[in-house]
Parts: C-alpha cells; sequence; structure tokens
C-alpha cells in the first residue's frame, strides 16, 4: 500500500511539474492536505467536520509558503433515496498568512443526488455559496458531476484502492466585480485502510475567471477520511 501511494504521488506531482512547463504564464500551484471526520447521528442525519490547509509550491517560481487554513461543518440531511440536503458553515484564516489577504465567512446551501450503477458511484452535487468577507460579498454558485469506482472486484474491500473524478462549474456574483467563471477539474486515487479510515491522494487543475483573463491554478492534494 505505501508502494501504490507513494508511486501515485511522484506521478502526480510530476504531472503538475511539467503542466507549469507548459503554461508558465497566470500559473500558480498548492498543495493542500487536509483532515476530515465524519459522524453518523442517526440514519438519516450526518455531520461532517474539516480542516485544510493551502501552501504556495509555485508562484513565478517553486516556492513552499503557507497561504490559509480552513476550518468547516456540514450538517447533511438524506431526504430520500440516494438524495440529501446539507449546510455548511466554513472559516478560513488567511490574513495571519498573507499580508494581502483577508479572512472570510462560508456559508453553504447543498443538494445532492447520486445514483449507483453495478460498482460506478454517479453524483450530482449543486450548491449555493454567500462568501462574506470584511470588503465585499460574493454570491456563488456550483455543480459538480462525479464518478466514483472500486479498482478491484465489484465492492470496495478494506485494503483496496478505488478512484473518483469529478468536473464542477462555478459562478462568482459580486457589487464590486464583474461575473466571475470557473472550471475544476478533480481526480483521486483512495484506499479504504479499514472500516472507518480512508487515505486519498489527487490534483486539481482550476481554470478561474476564464472568460476574461483565465488563471491556471493547479493543486496537489491529501485527504485523510475518518469516520464513525
Amino acid at each position: 500500500m505505501t508502494t501504490y501511494f507513494t508511486r501515485t504521488a511522484l506521478l502526480i506531482y510530476g504531472l503538475l511539474l511539467s503542466s507549469f512547463g507548459f503554461c508558465q504564464e497566470n500559473t500558480t500551484g498548492y498543495f493542500q492536505p487536509d483532515i476530515s471526520l465524519n459522524y453518523k447521528v442517526s440514519a438519516n442525519y450526518s455531520h461532517n467536520f474539516k480542516i485544510a490547509q493551502r501552501a504556495y509550491i509555485y508562484e513565478d517560481d517553486f516556492l513552499y509558503r503557507v497561504k490559509q487554513l480552513d476550518i468547516s461543518h456540514f450538517s447533511t440531511l438524506k431526504i430520500g433515496f440516494e438524495q440529501s440536503l446539507a449546510l455548511g458553515l466554513q472559516y478560513r484564516f488567511r490574513d495571519t498568512f498573507d499580508n494581502n489577504g483577508e479572512n472570510e465567512l462560508r456559508i453553504t446551501e447543498q443538494y445532492k443526488l447520486s445514483r449507483v450503477y453495478e460498482n460506478l458511484i454517479l453524483g450530482n452535487r449543486f450548491r449555493a455559496e454567500q462568501r462574506i468577507s470584511p470588503s465585499s460579498t460574493t454570491h456563488r454558485f456550483r455543480y459538480r458531476l462525479s464518478i466514483e469506482v472500486p479498482l478491484k472486484g465489484e465492492k470496495l474491500d478494506i485494503g483496496e484502492p478505488y478512484f473518483s473524478a469529478s468536473t464542477e462549474s462555478l459562478l462568482s456574483i459580486s457589487k464590486s466585480e464583474k461575473q466571475i467563471y470557473d472550471q475544476r477539474l478533480t481526480s483521486h486515487l483512495g484506499w479504504l485502510l479499514n472500516r472507518e479510515t480512508k487515505l486519498e491522494v489527487g490534483a486539481e487543475y482550476r481554470a478561474e475567471n476564464y472568460t476574461q483573463t483565465t488563471e491556471h491554478i493547479f493543486f496537489l492534494l491529501t485527504s485523510l477520511i475518518f469516520s464513525l
């Protein structure tokens, strides 16, 4: 399992480095590890707690510098077969690490619909967000289409890997700026370490503000997920 993890991390990191070589202009690279806890209160109601750090690994040159720290909570209610509603609250600590940054409070409303086709899970997620900072309030609308599939056998067993991928479209609206359109492409390779723990490593590409001056954003992602 360690060999799988090491090879995958090196492969993803290599792909990110090669991507920088093709589009260095308006390009930023980040490393973003996170730890989350899923807590099931009842059959239809659950909580999610998450802490994530974001650090620069490329900005005109290769470096390592922390940009922000995020703490978030989601409450999720199942409302029907493979459907759920959720309400989220997140606080972003940025001005501690970035002299030009602002802290942010984010409120999120979410609807999710999933379908299972044999061993493949297809997910649709809709989100509306209110991003509140000292200088402005931004309303953001998001739609994500995702897939998840085990890489060995018909179902995911302990110690086995799985693969997930998603594409997400975003629209941001505020009084102080023009409408901003973003697109995200994400993939993860994960392992079910035991019944309560998952480990994931992945990469993400973001084309931000692509109708005006496109910003190319690359992420190297790691996640440790606990479930109770």
